[in-house]
């Protein structure tokens, strides 16, 4: 399978990059396309739609197809893969019903395929991404390889989209199924962000709203960790500085602990709305401000998937959690380069608002924080 990278900040120069990758005669048969929403994405998906080109397409908050961040760009990953070893599923979820409507898609999938693969974007903050896995656990089984993110829109918190050959949706899931016998998938998700601190009991919650920790308002104890002050409605800094920051760790009994930091405030009980849920009674741990490590955690995690998983591919393809680039800054291209410089193949990545995989040694989650690297290679 060839693979080849392109982006742009207008129509016309993704015209034009298209038209040059396919000067040689290179024939894309599938277009896995990161774009800004102040990108014309459905202009975008006409130029690809009229070159036979499927698509699978996310919103960001920010796309790369290097070390290079962009911001108000089209990043798009151009795959030659033979037809009959994908196929593109696009449902919305009105109902909430996020896992049946995973468990009809991976129906759907296991009629194409014995042993199918999943890369998914999923749009709407109400998203729960851990019903839309626990779905395709379902029908597939715990072993699943299912990756992906959620979609961004360049950080504004009100709209983001999913989208294919004719179809968007700000409420709903774009599914790229693969074919596991013809083309290999391997991924890994990884955060890095340090724990501190003894284990504490959420005493108090429902879901992803977390009331209090070792009873006590979960804002309270965290801000007090965090030596944090103006903890007012009025510092619109506050929950940037919490997410990025200062994030719950939510402690498994197998494998890595996953990030559960704070979205949404609730000012009457000073408890917040995590990006997943926080079961009562579960431990959880504070987090250090990240450094350098947290970069050489995830490279050396990838690296590491080559040597014991994958030493060959064709492409990557990223999630990264838009709260690592706030929380990085310039230091984020470090961590980019890094993946690449694994197998040095074409890449395509996003920054998202969710990113889905399987924690190291553990469980299929949703995450965030975190850095989904998905490896793939035609057999």
């Amino acid at each position: 399978m060839n693979a080849k990278s392109i982006k742009g900040k207008s129509t016309a120069a993704i015209k034009a990059e298209l038209a040059k990758s396919m000067a040689d005669g290179f024939q894309p048969t599938l277009a896995i396309v990161f774009i800004s929403v102040s990108m014309d994405r459905r202009a975008i998906s006409q130029l690809l739609d009229a070159e036979g080109i499927t698509i699978f397409g996310c919103t960001t908050n920010g796309e790369f197809i290097d070390e290079e961040t962009e911001k108000g760009s089209a990043a798009i990953l151009l795959l030659d893969m033979k037809k009959d070893y994908f196929q593109i599923y696009f449902k919305n979820y009105p109902k909430k019903n996020y896992r049946e409507v995973a468990k009809d898609i991976a129906v759907k999938a296991k009629h194409h395929f014995s042993d199918p693969a999943f890369i998914m974007g999923i749009s709407g903050a109400e998203t729960d991404g851990e019903e839309i896995l626990h779905g395709f656990e379902d029908v597939i089984g715990p072993q699943v390889n299912a990756f992906g993110g959620g979609a961004g829109d360049d950080y504004s918190f009100t709209q983001n989209f999913v989208f294919t050959n004719g179809n968007e949706s700000d409420y709903g899931i774009v599914c790229l199924a693969l074919d596991e016998s013809k083309v290999a998938v391997k991924g890994i998700a990884t955060c890095g962000w340090k724990a501190v601190g003894t284990e504490k009991t959420v005493t108090k919650s429902e879901g992803n709203h977390v009331f209090t920790v070792d009873d006590t308002p979960v804002l309270d104890i965290t801000t007090k960790f965090g030596g944090l002050e103006n903890i007012t409605p009025d510092n619109q800094d506050l929950l940037i500085e919490l997410a990025a920051n200062f994030p719950l760790q939510l402690q498994r009994k197998k494998g890595d602990s996953v990030m559960r930091p704070a979205l949404v405030v609730d000012w009457s009980d000073h408890s917040f709305y995590t990006s997943g849920t926080v079961p009562q009674g579960s431990k959880v741990r504070f987090s250090l401000p990240p450094d350098f490590d947290v970069m050489e955690k995830v490279v050396k995690g990838v690296e590491k998937l080559k040597e014991t998983e994958m030493p060959e591919a064709d492409a990557l393809v990223v999630f990264s959690c838009a709260g690592r680039i706030l929380s990085l800054g310039p230091l984020m291209p470090q961590e980019i380069k890094g993946i690449k410089n694994v197998w040095k193949v074409p890449m395509a990545g996003m920054f998202s608002n969710a990113e889905l995989g399987r924690a190291t040694g553990g469980n299929l989650e949703m995450h965030n924080l975190t850095t989904c690297t998905v490896a793939l290679k035609e057999k």
